[in-house]
């Protein structure tokens, strides 16, 4: 008997399991199983999720759990042979050879007693790899069921194994700079344990120097409860949170510094410092760019403006696009898509975001806005989904394929950023660009990691200047 179908289930009951009657299951394991297996058991041996550990183990290499072998003899039993209605009542396992990523398994189960009385069965267990290899043996016995069961297959989710913090790690894995290609960073007023944190981590990777500006005695004593070493950090003392936004935009300004991080003081703060030196005006308007990390999208995305512009007329657009364009560039995307957002797809006079982005289009085909590919108006799902724009006859060559998301203002942008964080499970880090220093801007509410991520995107937008 073969497990195959995939709409119905059937099993075999007690009086149709003769004696050398068996079923028979094929799984190829990925590297998804493996990791789903290690996320639903709570095994996080690093022999089977840990790739450089692995290969300096006696398996040369990552493998799959032992008891993985042994939930497929169950699925097999429990599914198909016998099937719905069974009682597991004992299994034996002996483990024979590891099993690898790629491998395909066969998991064949023959019936070899059976009790009359208890309508209890014993089926011999063998799980076999491609090369007809045993890796598992075994013996189960189980109460067979007696009726008759024919029925739909319950569907079961669509399961998604990604962790979007782990991506963004490995992301900012890769950033670091040599020592004398380091930015340095004035980092404002991080007095709290989150802020402090993702600044010290973010130098300890080599992403920046940091000069931290802040009241020295609240920063020791927030660094000391939470174990924080400050050895080797420059400190500019400043009474408070004000001074700390105005000291470090000073540095900015005057070349001291060539980055700017904002800590637990609010976003205004930093800004109104910034803005009012004339040496850190470029000419564009300054605006934010978030970079996402999203379990459903397969790459990063950005989205602008979120935070700085709340509402923000034609030209201001034309300044924001630009701004993302080049975050988008620096995060080496040559030619990015670029999808101005509204609530539908046609241009309309009584939206003014569908005006804004018909005129942003046009612009671009005029060249004053370059490096980049856009088309606007697009509603969200035309954007992210190419299903979606066909289903609705929208022929665009950005749609499915976005890496830039432009929202019609801040209150949608907020919203969207927000949404993705707590309800997609989405990574993000962001930065404020179009001054002549970036700013790693982020919420009061984000964790070290997140802090770490916008420095680094700070960073990199530094290095891609030089």
């Amino acid at each position: 008997m073969n497990a195959t179908s995939e709409t119905m289930v059937e099993n075999v009951t007690f009086d149709e399991l003769h004696l050398g009657r068996s079923g028979r299951l094929v799984r190829q394991l990925t590297l998804a199983d493996v990791r789903a297996f290690a996320a639903l058991s709570g095994d996080v041996n690093p022999t089977h999720i840990d790739e450089a550990f692995a290969k300096g183990s006696i398996f040369h290499g990552l493998i799959a759990h032992g008891m993985w072998g042994g939930a497929l003899i169950s699925s097999l039993l429990g599914t198909f042979f016998p099937g719905p209605g069974t009682v597991y009542l004992e299994q034996t396992l002996q483990f024979r050879r590891p099993v690898r990523v790629g491998d395909t398994l066969s998991v064949v189960v023959t019936v070899i007693a059976r009790d009359e009385a208890k309508k209890h069965v014993t089926l011999s267990c063998e799980v076999r790899n491609q090369t007809g290899e045993l890796t598992l043996g075994g013996q189960a016995r189980v109460l067979a069921p007696t009726e008759k069961v024919i029925r739909p297959r319950t569907p079961l989710p669509e399961l998604h194994m990604f962790d979007p913090m782990s991506r963004l790690d490995s992301w900012v894995g890769g950033l670091a700079f040599a020592e004398h290609e380091r930015p340095k960073c004035a980092v404002i007023h991080p007095c709290d344990e989150q802020s402090l944190s993702g600044a010290i981590e973010a130098a300890r990777r080599g992403l920046f120097t940091p000069i931290v500006v802040a009241p020295r005695s609240k920063l020791e004593a927030i660094a000391d409860a939470a174990g924080i070493s400050l050895s080797g950090i420059e400190i500019e003392d400043v009474p408070h949170s004000h001074a700390a936004a105005y000291r470090g935009a000073e540095m900015a300004a005057d070349g001291h510094v060539s980055m700017l991080m904002k800590g637990s003081l609010h976003t205004d703060e930093v800004m109104h410092e910034v803005l009012n030196r004339p040496a850190l005006h470029t000419g564009r308007r300054v605006s934010h760019v978030f970079r996402f990390d999203i379990p459903t999208y397969p790459k990063p995305l950005l989205i602008t403006d979120a935070a700085i512009n709340i509402a923000p007329t034609l030209d201001d657009k034309a300044d924001i696009i630009r701004n993302a364009i080049d975050v988008a560039h620096a995060l080496g995307v040559a030619l990015p898509k670029v999808a101005i957002l509204a609530a539908v797809e046609t241009v309309t006079p009584k939206m003014a975001s569908t005006v804004h982005a018909s005129a942003l289009c046009k612009m671009a085909d005029r060249g004053q806005i370059v490096g980049a590919v856009l088309d606007g108006p697009l509603a969200f799902d035309n954007a992210i989904s190419a299903e979606a724009a066909h289903v609705k006859g929208i022929k665009s060559p950005v749609a499915g394929d976005v890496d830039v998301l432009v929202v019609p203002d801040l209150e949608a942008g907020n919203m969207l950023a927000k949404q993705l964080e707590y309800l997609a499970g989405a990574a993000s880090c962001g930065v404020v660009v179009g001054a002549r220093i970036p700013i790693a801007l982020t919420s009061r509410a984000d964790t070290a990691a997140s802090r770490m991520a916008s420095a680094a995107l700070a960073a990199l937008l530094v290095a891609s200047t030089k």
